[in-house]
């Protein structure tokens, strides 16, 4: 059974930001300066399972990393969008090209530049410890904090209410 107040079933598409929902709000930095991220396995996990589930999923994210691409590309995610400055033109765009209604999109922020999004997309999703702003306009909090299995938490619910969470022989690998 679901924690999240909103028919799962009609999930299509999943739009992540990085830091702070995919990676802790803190990060090191490398001696040049770059951000270096941690992600966590059981995100990973169910984010490649809901890939190949068929969910549209997608990174957007005002950071710049070849580390985020290439991880997320490795888990199947084709749509990585760096350096989004603003969030909502990208995200219009991606439901566009990839014919998605607002309704049919779960997006999950947990800062300012997520705010505009969260208003439109059909489920808004915060991590536990989001910015006040953020926390109250989404319809889901997860009790998981940014990078420590936000994105388990709201993909498990999703294919589990889609009857695609452990469903075949396919669900046990990567």
């Amino acid at each position: 059974m679901s924690g999240i107040n909103y028919d799962l079933k009609k999930i299509r598409g999943v739009v992540f930001d990085v830091d702070g929902v995919l990676s802790p709000s803190t990060i090191p930095t490398s001696p040049e300066g770059e951000p270096l991220r941690m992600v966590n396995i059981k995100d990973g996990y169910a984010i490649q399972h809901a890939v190949k589930c068929g969910l549209k999923v997608a990174i957007i994210t005002g950071g710049v990393s070849r580390g985020v691409t290439v991880r997320y590309n490795g888990l199947g995610v084709k749509d990585v969008f760096s350096g989004a400055a603003q969030k909502l033109p990208v995200f219009e765009q991606w439901m566009a090209d990839n014919g998605l209604m607002a309704e049919e999109v779960a997006y999950v922020g947990d800062d300012v530049p997520d705010y505009e999004v969260m208003r439109v997309a059909g489920l808004a999703v915060a991590p536990a410890d989001a910015c006040p702003d953020v926390k109250e306009i989404a319809e889901y909090i997860s009790p998981a904090m940014g990078g420590y299995g936000v994105a388990r938490d709201l993909l498990e619910q999703i294919l589990r209410a889609q009857g695609k969470w452990m469903h075949n022989a396919k669900a046990f690998g990567w």
